[in-house]
């Protein structure tokens, strides 16, 4: 097979492409790289399609290895055929490899394999024969009676043991029923009811008794019901109605010749169906439809997790940490405005459980805090507790007299990071508690910089995240913080190693030497210092160096996406408009007034310039240092507390989505739980899929549907706005 020039015919493109591709990936260029500072060499592919294009060669790369194993392996038993041979060469598909190879391949003795070794297979052929009456078969098996066959009917039982084998593992044969099981096949569950006590929540009750056309079946219906499954609550199947199976019968039975053992005949196919080719093919059906709805739920849940790592920081806020909690207080940090820890402390602020003098005491510091350190806003973790610190922290802002908001934190993951060895390293001398409250505080102020220290799967944009293949998923997710990390860039001198950990071409190792080299030797001053790290060669610094900027440097091209392997090209640039780089430090402005009146389609004539990379040269010339996310909204501020008690069927509220799933979205109304948009009530408009219309952090207008106080939820609906 040739390997690239099959990805391209499959992905429409280019032979060159994939080949210059495929040759910088193998060189050690890391996606982000190419994507961005290679765009001559790809055709200008994005990332995306180069990801996309080396998940394909990787796994016709692997095809190929596994063709050339199963060779070997039925070689080495002398069964190769020319015929197979070709077969297996000729495959597209892992699976069609597999389907070939399940004859020859090791496997615990069966009925079959008895039969065979007690000399029944000659009859089992003999029978096949067109002209073979059952008269003539009961004649030969009379040939075959021994100590281990002592009757004909055992002689021709098992004939038959070694037909349905052969039946069930035939690759034709095989192919088809898994093809037309894909299609008609039904999913069904029913409870196990010994087990039922075991589902205190009813969690699974949708699938005590349940139907559906696999071809139908949601993707979180898919993995509800596998979960269910593994958990011994529910016990699932594939049901084949009449109509398929009737149709599979009639074409196993097409080939056989003989017409005259067609009751024969059907009794072996009936008996390999239900005994040997349903069960493994059935499995196979359910994992293809897991594997589609496990790469649906990780597709979801990438999306979430970018949006959440895109949401816009709070520069230059000075940011109050409250983790909530009842008995052991309420945990207090502050954060100063370059996002440095201020202080620490502990309140008890809940009047129910807490004494006055201790509400009072909550409320003076709380104010005094408030007063010291300038704080603009108080980020409240939205776990126990948290309702409960809400009111405290809204009536309090009643009595400030500079204007203070508040709003309520997804704490999901700040335990993760607390107790850390990342955590502890940052601080060494606070407990668990201070440096879960300062990962609440600090994610409103760069989302980004402190939720890639947190494992992604921790937090809680997700569904099913435990419940799909966990290598895909931690790959899939590291590439998402990577896509978001590198199309940010990250500043140098004030990035944790964990956040460096993420730029293209910096490993762990390197990222922890970046930050104790800026440690021991100050901030860095121009880019072309990095390469002074200890562990940073040239391939890395190639890597990197488009990623990293530096705010202060002396050359203010460090301070954006321009690449120095193509300063050259922007000081030809900035020459044309009749400037030069110190220029452009001084007077950003007028710089981009003559920039754009500049020809640069002229000058990448004139200079033979690559036209994507001079281009994207120029735009950054054009924008400078702009944060991309800025394009997304701001967090949602609030003053004031908003109960269940506030709430009428029909009120209009703004709220922050939390959450995307296939079933609909979670909202932040401003409640202790967030409320639920169901995908039928997204619009007036049919929405097949939520993910399409809403993105993680969206601030969007949402009106009342329905209200139960007594399990504390509440329905939302944007019909009708």
């Amino acid at each position: 097979m040739d390997i690239l020039k099959v990805t391209a015919k499959e992905m429409g493109l280019k032979e060159v492409q994939v080949e210059n591709t495929i040759k910088l990936y193998d060189e050690g260029a890391t996606v982000p790289f190419i994507s961005r500072y290679r765009k001559e060499v790809t055709g200008n592919l994005d990332e995306e399609q180069i990801r996309d294009l080396i998940e394909k060669v990787s796994y016709y790369r692997s095809l190929e290895k596994r063709k050339e194993e199963v060779l070997r392996l039925i070689e080495e038993q002398g069964k190769l055929t020319e015929e197979l041979k070709e077969s297996i060469i000729k495959a597209i598909k892992l699976q069609e490899v597999e389907d070939l190879y399940l004859p020859y391949k090791k496997k615990k003795k069966t009925k079959a394999d008895v039969a065979i070794d007690n000399g029944l297979e000659p009859l089992s052929i003999f029978l096949l024969d067109k002209n073979i009456t059952l008269e003539n078969l009961k004649k030969e098996a009379e040939n075959y009676i021994n100590e281990q066959v002592p009757t004909i009917e055992d002689a021709m039982e098992g004939a038959k043991l070694i037909i349905a084998q052969n039946i069930s593992e035939n690759a034709k044969i095989r192919e088809s029923i898994r093809e037309r099981l894909s299609k008609y096949a039904v999913l069904t569950s029913k409870v196990i009811e010994k087990n039922k006590v075991n589902d205190v929540k009813g969690v699974y009750q949708d699938y005590y008794t349940y139907t559906e056309p696999i071809t139908r079946a949601a993707s979180h219906r898919v993995l509800a019901l596998n979960r269910g499954e593994n958990e011994k609550i529910l016990k699932a199947d594939l049901e084949v109605d009449e109509t398929t199976h009737k149709y599979i019968v009639d074409f196993i039975i097409r080939g056989f010749q003989n017409k005259n053992l067609t009751e024969f005949f059907h009794e072996v196919i009936e008996d390999s169906l239900s005994r040997l080719v349903y069960p493994s093919i059935k499995n196979e059906v359910r994992n293809i439809y897991t594997e589609k709805a496990e790469i649906e739920a990780i597709e979801i849940f990438k999306d979430n997790l970018e949006k959440l790592l895109l949401q816009p920081p709070l520069y230059k806020k000075s940011i109050m940490g409250l983790d909530p909690g009842f008995r052991t207080g309420c945990k207090l940090v502050v954060i100063n405005k370059e996002g440095f820890f201020e202080i620490d402390d502990v309140v008890f602020l809940v009047e129910e459980m807490h004494s006055p003098r201790q509400v009072e005491e909550a409320k003076r510091k709380i104010i005094k805090y408030i007063n010291d350190y300038d704080v603009d806003i108080i980020a409240i973790g939205n776990g126990t507790a948290s309702r409960e610190t809400e009111s405290f922290v809204a009536k309090i802002l009643k009595e400030v007299k500079k204007k203070v908001f508040y709003l309520i934190v997804n704490e999901a993951g700040a335990s993760v990071y607390s107790a850390s060895k990342l955590a502890k390293e940052e601080f060494p001398n606070l407990d668990v508690t201070a440096r879960g409250a300062i990962s609440i505080a600090r994610r409103i102020q760069d989302p980004m910089a402190e939720l890639v220290k947190i494992d992604p799967k921790s937090i809680g944009v997700g569904m099913y995240q435990h419940d799909v293949n966990q290598k895909v998923l931690n790959e899939s997710l590291d590439q998402t913080i990577e896509f978001v990390v590198n199309n940010v860039g990250v500043n140098i001198n004030t990035a944790s190693w964990a956040l460096l950990s993420y730029v293209s071409g910096i490993k762990k190792n390197v990222a922890k030497n970046l930050v104790d080299y800026r440690q021991e030797n100050g901030d860095f001053k121009k880019r072309s210092e990095l390469k002074k790290v200890k562990g940073l060669g040239e391939k890395a610094f190639e890597q990197m160096a488009g990623f990293i900027l530096i705010p202060d440097s002396v050359n203010p091209l460090d301070n954006t996406i321009i690449h120095p392997e193509s300063y050259k090209i922007a000081e030809k640039i900035l020459a044309e408009a009749g400037c030069d780089v110190k220029e452009f430090k001084k007077d950003i402005k007028k710089v981009q007034e003559k920039l754009n009146e500049i020809n640069i389609d002229k000058i990448i004539k004139d200079n033979e310039f690559g036209e994507a990379t001079t281009k994207d040269i120029y735009n950054a010339l054009l924008k400078g240092r702009r944060d991309p996310r800025e394009d997304f909204e701001k967090p949602l501020l609030r003053s004031d507390i908003l109960n269940m008690d506030d709430l009428k069927d029909g009120m209009v509220l703004e709220g922050t989505v939390r959450n995307v799933a296939k079933f609909g979205a979670f909202v932040d109304i401003g409640l202790k739980n967030d409320a639920l948009i169901h995908v039928s009530e997204l619009s007036d408009k049919f929405i097949s899929d939520p993910t399409k219309v809403l993105s993680v952090g969206e601030i969007i207008k949402v009106k009342i549907l329905s209200i139960d106080k007594v399990r504390g939820r509440v329905a939302l609906t944007r019909k009708g706005m």
